[in-house]
């Protein structure tokens, strides 16, 4: 049994690589570092015991190690911004008008013909507004009030 040992190690790192495969988050990744490193013990010695301490020892010195690394990167991405955040503030030319408050109109700006609303109603075809936010995939706008 004891010859069998590095490749019974090795089958079970390849099983949980596989499973950290299939996973979204890292969860098992260190069960193959641990298994792995008992894999290289057990061509040293045959005693189970001391495989299973050096794979307990490697898997939960490799998860100290590298949990705060992954927290740190994980929590970097928070939102991801997008390039429409660019339209904020620019005008736009109304398509199609906006009636009242509940009512979503057309607008295009900077060559891209986008969804919109307003608060304050009515706006008319043709007019000019100035983009105010983003909410979800319409422009909130308002008039331009020209002079």
């Amino acid at each position: 049994m004891e010859e069998y040992m590095p490749f019974i190690w090795i089958g079970f790192a390849v099983f949980m690589a596989v499973c950290e495969a299939f996973t979204a988050q890292l969860v098992s990744i260190w069960f193959v570092f641990g298994s792995v490193c008992a894999a290289i013990t057990s061509i040293f010695t045959d005693s189970i015991p001391i495989q299973s301490a050096a794979f307990l020892a490697v898997t939960l010195i490799s998860l100290i190690v590298t949990r705060p690394l992954i927290r740190k990167m994980k929590s970097r991405k928070g939102n991801i911004e997008t390039n429409a955040n660019r339209l904020i503030g620019k005008t736009a030319v109304v398509l199609s008008g906006i009636e009242d408050a509940q009512k979503i109109g057309q607008v295009k700006v900077e060559g891209e013909i986008w969804s919109a609303k307003s608060d304050s109603a009515p706006i008319y075809k043709d007019s000019k507004v100035k983009v105010l936010a983003i909410e979800g995939v319409k422009l909130l706008v308002e008039p331009i009030n020209e002079v």
